[in-house]
């Protein structure tokens, strides 16, 4: 038989051997989920730098050092803590060779965050310069790497302080031109410094300190907006806190072992559980779950010795033997609550009552939306579904549905999606401002009624069909509007779908510079103008909208590599008032902002 030369052979010389670190550069999503270039609070770089502070915390913890120093300068990073120190004849071991570390030893770290030992490795192999000092017993010992790699070793005595001080530059080879966000940083800060009552880190001249745990997080995101005072839980293994607001949903902030679970998880779908448990024993009634915690806002952190996670990034949990005793432990710390605040549970009780007949009047409502829709058609309108959703395993977590503005710009994307895992919703227009109205205004307005269905979320995100709800809007006025109009409706009746990091907004490139050779796609003035120094004589077309971008070039704008912009939420607190101040009614002041704004 004739063999194919072209077909490239498969023997022992193509069998590679990586070593650990080699295989963290070259495979390295699997450690730290995206890459990014720091527009996003997930990108790769925040990551390190949470692995890094993570072993600090871990040292507070355990009763050693109640202070970290953290500096960003130049985009390098330094970590300083005054914990134990690494012990000086395994410093080098520690940060460069997989499965090394105290992690695996009970007696040194019960509840750690980084418990498969390969956090500070990731950020050594990821970093063009990573420097570790440990400082113990008047004793210290110094490693310099490079990609991995190491440079240098020294050691000696000093009369610094005990404990470890890391310092990475994260590799641009890997992550690109990227910049730390002050904002995103200050955030993951202020976590740390809730869920480590005592604790004090130190950043760009601020300091993060809380003296009351979950209770200063619950009260700062929530703010003026609490119904009655916040109920908080503090147990061995177990922190809570809840209270209610007049929002429409659920938010709720979780916590494993110091890390924030953004998809929650076993410990958050059973402390749920437990404060209906608890609400119906204090009140010797049957309440649905629906009525206790429509409007709730809540905060729960546990320590695991063994947590496992779904992923290197541990966005949620999976461990299931932890549900029985979460639950118990909430129902008791919400009854002692309700007992010991009297006026508290009043107040309660009188929130349940109003969702019951909320909930009444809606499901009138609903029955009439219900039976009108059914009379339209009995597929969703203007809905182009996918075959995978979120609810369908490993598929599902790349399911995306793109909201699109009028059937110009989704007939581009309907063309060229990836009809597996990409679904369109195309918007007739400029969609309904429902700043201000009540839930019953979903179901009187036909189009966000069925935005709501396609979705999945009629009765809670629980049942989101999409992992990311993707607006694709033009890059103009009516674009910005209709992105406005969209995001008030999300943040009007379903809060918790951007909180928990869903809703996103498509970059699509301003311009295409190209010759007969070269074409290249061009997302702002700036990298228009580098292609057109880079391009000989180039002809150059301003995109005015989606629908200008033929299908066939379309597709690379959804594709792997997508440009996706995340709306997050500061704090939860602030939505009322933003909501008020750009959708409610034309104020001066919002008169003034436009005209001094205006370009």
């Amino acid at each position: 038989m004739s063999k194919n030369p072209s077909v490239s052979v498969y023997d022992e010389s193509k069998i590679k051997t990586l070593s650990s670190l080699e295989h963290i550069r070259l495979r390295s999503g699997m450690y730290i989920g995206r890459l990014g270039d720091g527009t996003n609070p997930d990108d790769g770089i925040y990551i390190l730098l949470k692995e890094v502070i993570d072993n600090a915390v871990d040292e507070f913890i355990m009763g050693y050092g109640k202070k970290i120093d953290i500096g960003i300068r130049e985009q390098k990073v330094s970590v300083r803590d005054y914990g134990r120190g690494i012990p000086l004849g395994k410093v080098i071991d520690c940060v460069s060779t997989i499965n090394t570390g105290a992690k695996y030893n009970d007696d040194v770290f019960q509840f750690s965050v980084g418990l498969n030992g390969v956090g500070t490795k990731a950020v050594n192999a990821l970093s063009s310069h990573f420097k570790v000092v440990s400082y113990r017993d008047g004793e210290y010992f110094e490693a310099v790497f490079q990609r991995g790699t190491l440079k240098s070793k020294k050691k000696g005595k000093t009369t610094e302080a005990d404990g470890t001080f890391v310092e990475f530059l994260p590799d641009s080879d890997i992550f690109g031109d990227y910049c730390f966000n002050y904002e995103y940083v200050e955030k993951r800060l202020w976590n740390y410094a809730y869920l480590n009552a005592g604790l004090r880190l130190y950043f760009d001249n601020q300091k993060f300190e809380s003296k009351n745990g979950l209770l200063d997080l619950l009260s700062n995101e929530i703010g003026d907006s609490a119904i009655y005072n916040i109920a908080y839980f503090n147990g061995k293994q177990l922190e809570f806190a809840f209270t209610h607001t007049h929002s429409y949903g659920e938010t709720y902030f979780s916590f494993v072992n110091g890390q924030n679970t953004s998809d929650g998880g076993t410990h958050l779908s059973a402390f749920r559980e437990g404060i209906l448990k608890g609400v119906n024993e204090y009140f010797k009634k049957n309440y649905s779950g629906v009525d206790v915690r429509e409007g709730i806002g809540g905060a729960i952190a546990i320590k695991l010795k063994n947590p496992v996670f779904e992923s290197q990034t541990k966005n949620k949990l999976g461990n299931t033997e932890i549900r029985g005793w979460i639950v118990s432990e909430v129902k008791s710390g919400v009854v002692d609550y309700l007992h010991k605040n009297m006026e508290s549970a009043k107040q309660l009780e009188a929130k349940i009552a109003q969702n019951e007949k909320l909930r009444t009047e809606l499901n009138a409502v609903k029955k009439e939306a219900k039976e009108a829709a059914k009379r339209i058609e009995i597929k969703i309108p203007n809905l182009r579904d996918c075959k995978y959703h979120l609810q369908d395993g490993a598929r599902g977590e790349s399911s995306t549905i793109f909201l699109t503005e009028g059937q110009s710009a989704g007939g581009s994307i309907i063309s060229s999606r990836d009809v597996l895992t990409q679904a369109v919703f195309t918007l007739r227009g400029k969609p309904l401002n429902v700043y201000g109205r009540n839930r019953a205004a979903i179901y009187q307005n036909e189009e966000f009624y069925n935005v709501m269905m396609a979705l999945g979320i009629e009765d809670g995100i629980e049942n989101l069909r999409y992992n990311r709800v993707v607006m694709a809007t033009d890059a103009d006025v009516d674009g910005y509007h209709i992105r406005n109009l969209l995001l008030t409706f999300f943040l009007n009746y379903f809060e918790e779908l951007v909180v928990s990091g869903h809703v996103f907004i498509l970059e699509t490139p301003l311009f295409r510079v190209r010759n007969k050779k070269i074409t290249r796609y061009c997302y702002n003035e700036k990298e228009r103008d580098l292609a057109i120094k880079e391009i000989k004589d180039p002809e150059v077309t301003r995109f005015k909208g989606l629908g200008e971008i033929s299908p066939r070039e379309f597709g690379q704008f959804i594709g792997p590599n997508m440009r996706l912009i995340e709306v997050n939420v500061k704090s939860v607190k602030n939505i009322a008032e933003t909501l008020g101040f750009y959708m409610g009614k034309n104020t001066p002041e919002r008169r003034d902002y436009i005209m001094e704004n205006l370009r």
